[in-house]
């Protein structure tokens, strides 16, 4: 279970999901290092400022979080920053697209492989995955595909970690009460109330259900190879 000698590396930790990830894991009594533009305001957190669409900064980032670990132990990446792209495939834009695929997919790629020496066994990979890793939506083309690429992403990694007691999970939320909700709140109650009405419980997600989940399969290796769907219930049509 979660101890004080195990370390949190974790993208994205300044707000939303990754703040609560954070946040649970310093109560947890985890040392975490948050990667991203703007530093985590929980307690404690180690923060190093990185572009994580920069692949020479994210290199530079490996190198800073390898001297912050230092020897190797139980690590937990946790990818969770992402490039929330609205665009359909009558408006596509490929510059946009390679920098959503740059972000949510061969970033947490990079960090990775260049983490992987690190991380001893019970060592764990989460991806912050989404509904829309398994199914498609209007206006969301590269943020589906990225999403989808993430799954097989994980899937790999399951494969190649294989026999080294590290192990990989896709968790996938749902709606949840985050900024990144506020072009849909923008549009008014009524689009709101529709989104609620695909909900099951008629609420949104909170960002510390979301952590809570993520903080579960830290020390759960039988998930290994897993997609954890954290939506409350959605209506499938």
């Amino acid at each position: 279970m979660s101890t004080a000698t195990d370390t949190i590396v974790l993208t994205g930790g300044s707000a939303g999901i990754g703040a609560a990830i954070a946040a649970r894991s310093r109560a947890d009594g985890r040392r975490v290092i948050n990667l991203s533009r703007r530093p985590c305001r929980a307690d404690g957190v180690i923060n190093v400022a990185v572009d994580l669409a920069d692949a020479a900064a994210v290199a530079e980032a490996i190198v800073r979080v390898r001297e912050l670990i230092g020897a190797r132990g139980r690590v937990h990446l946790i990818h969770n920053a992402a490039f929330p792209i609205a665009d359909a495939v009558s408006e596509f834009d490929a510059r946009a697209c390679e920098q959503a695929m740059r972000l949510n997919v061969v970033t947490p790629a990079e960090l990775t492989a260049g983490l992987l020496p690190t991380m001893a066994p019970g060592s764990s990979v989460i991806f912050i995955g989404s509904t829309l890793s398994e199914k498609g939506v209007p206006g969301r083309l590269s943020y589906c595909a990225s999403k989808h690429a993430l799954v097989g992403l994980m899937r790999a990694t399951v494969q190649d970690l294989f026999g080294t007691g590290i192990h990989a999970v896709c968790v996938c939320p749902g709606f949840v009460d985050t900024p990144l909700l506020d072009p849909l709140r923008a549009r008014g109650p009524e689009v709101m109330q529709q989104v609620l009405g695909m909900v099951s419980y008629g609420r949104l997600l909170t960002p510390e259900e979301v952590a809570d989940i993520v903080a579960f399969t830290l020390d759960r290796p039988a998930l290994n190879g897993a997609i954890i769907h954290a939506n409350l219930g959605q209506r499938e049509s």
